[in-house]
């Protein structure tokens, strides 16, 4: 049977990625630094953007609950006949434009301005680690060595990774070098003694007993714990490290701190990277009980459209090609401040969900955080969860308790499905660690136990899944916790 062919018509909706959609989306990712780099740069690229003088900044009154819980944004916010438009002829540029120069591109900053002695010392901006090759060879420049000798202690130090340790096997490091291997591990001996003790070495056994033969009072004990029974230690295995040397477990103990004392990384002593520090993009205050949000506009201008520009536009001068140009730079520059104010009042949305959410652990502390997900917050503020991820992504919040990072707060509920309360995973890690931490050491908890007791509770939670988050924290297994 022949099929039959026919025309029809049929109307589908579709979300079109917009160059200016996907700028907008990508604001909500950024954090706090990297969002004012990108306004310094669009500055920069689009002359019809300046900063606001300020003038309009004095005496602004809150945003009202109203203002900050507005719609969400979408993509029909940003296609009106404004934008997708822009290019009539007949569009009044000129009234447009005018009625954005009355708006910021932030939400009202109502925090004071910070003194210059409040700011971070121009040494502090732009002082820079030394990396551990720098540290080493600076040292080595201090030797009295030959050519061939400081060519290959200069490959040798080269091959170092971050915790210090050789990558190469040392024997092809003397093989490309010009010089004998007695002469080779003459060199290597001397790095190893250089600051950080201990890089330069090829096992954990070896970087160890360099630092304990440099002690001011050495211990033969150690020495040979750290050359034999390593791993005996590792596992607490003192009865077997004991009997083996001969000696009393009390002094194996007391040589065990010795050992605990040195450093397994020496290379990670000597940072190679520069310290990141991370601005909170929103500060939590208590205010008479209450805990109020503020997003961190620091730094953040204040944008609007530029005065010369806008003159332009009004003398339709410059042709046509400058008058096209100008609109482009015009549209982009309207979204950019947009999208800016959009990122910065769907932030305090979330903000203030996530604290209206979770009263208890601003108010009593990290062992008190509830269970939450993304799709709570989404439901409650009225946008999509992919949104509120793209929010908590690389933002901080800074609180009188400590700075937490967004997505810090998102926890799924473990032993509510098994007859118990909810209770958040970082949670539950806080009440693992504070049991062993409580226990005895010579008949340590295990995980079966520890299930046991927090059923106790009314946390009702698998062994297995004791042994899991006891994992995370790098916490010993209770044979491994063990001591006599």
């Amino acid at each position: 049977m022949a099929a039959k062919m026919s025309l029809g018509l049929k109307q589908t909706q579709s979300l079109m990625m917009t160059p200016q959609l996907q700028q907008a989306i990508k604001l909500l990712t950024l954090t706090h630094l990297e969002m004012t780099n990108l306004i310094a740069q669009e500055m920069v690229e689009n002359p019809m953007l300046e900063e606001s003088d300020g003038e309009s900044s004095a005496e602004v009154e809150e945003p009202s609950k109203e203002q900050i819980e507005q719609k969400e944004a979408t993509v029909d916010d940003f296609q009106g006949k404004e934008l997708i438009e822009g290019t009539r002829e007949d569009f009044d540029w000129e009234s447009y434009a005018e009625s954005f120069n009355s708006s910021s591109s932030t939400a009202p900053n109502t925090r004071e301005a910070s003194s210059p002695d409040d700011m971070p010392s121009y040494e502090n901006m732009v002082s820079k680690n030394q990396g551990l090759h720098e540290h080493l060879e600076w040292q080595l420049r201090m030797e009295s060595l030959s050519a061939e000798e400081l060519d290959f202690a200069i490959a040798l130090i080269h091959d170092l990774n971050d915790d210090g340790y050789i990558t190469s096997p040392v024997e092809e490091l003397i093989a490309k070098s010009k010089i004998e291997r007695d002469e080779a591990e003459n060199v290597i001996g001397m790095v190893q003694n250089f600051d950080p003790l201990g890089c330069a070495s090829e096992t954990i056994q070896e970087c160890l007993l360099v630092q304990a033969r440099a002690l001011e009072e050495r211990s033969p004990l150690a020495e040979k714990m750290i050359a034999l029974h390593l791993e005996d230690l590792q596992s607490k295995d003192y009865a077997k490290i004991s009997k083996s040397l001969a000696v009393t477990k009390d002094k194996v103990k007391d040589a065990e701190l010795i050992i605990m004392g040195l450093h397994p990384k020496p290379g990670r002593l000597v940072s190679p990277e520069e310290t990141q520090y991370v601005v909170p993009d929103i500060f939590i205050q208590e205010v008479g009980g209450e805990f109020v949000v503020q997003v961190n506009d620091e730094g953040v201008p204040r944008l609007r459209v530029s005065n010369l520009y806008r003159d332009l536009l009004k003398s339709k001068e410059g042709g046509p090609e400058a008058q096209e140009f100008v609109q482009d730079k015009l549209r982009s520059a309207l979204w950019l401040i947009k999208s800016i104010e959009n990122r910065q009042k769907t932030i305090t949305k979330v903000a203030i969900a996530i604290v209206r959410n979770q009263q208890d652990f601003f108010k009593r502390g990290p062992e008190h955080l509830k269970p939450m997900i993304l799709k709570d917050i989404a439901g409650e503020i009225g946008m999509h969860e992919s949104t509120v991820s793209r929010v908590t992504t690389n933002k901080f919040m800074h609180t009188p308790i400590g700075t937490f990072e967004l997505k810090y707060f998102f926890n799924t509920g473990i032993g509510g499905k098994n007859g118990g309360i909810d209770i958040a995973g970082e949670t539950l890690k806080l009440k693992i660690k504070e049991m062993i931490g409580n226990e005895d050491t010579k008949r340590p908890l295990s995980d079966q136990r520890i299930s046991e007791l927090l059923s106790t509770k009314d946390i009702i939670v698998a062994r297995r899944t004791v042994a899991k988050y006891r994992e995370m924290m790098g916490i010993l297994t209770s044979s491994k916790r063990k001591q006599d």
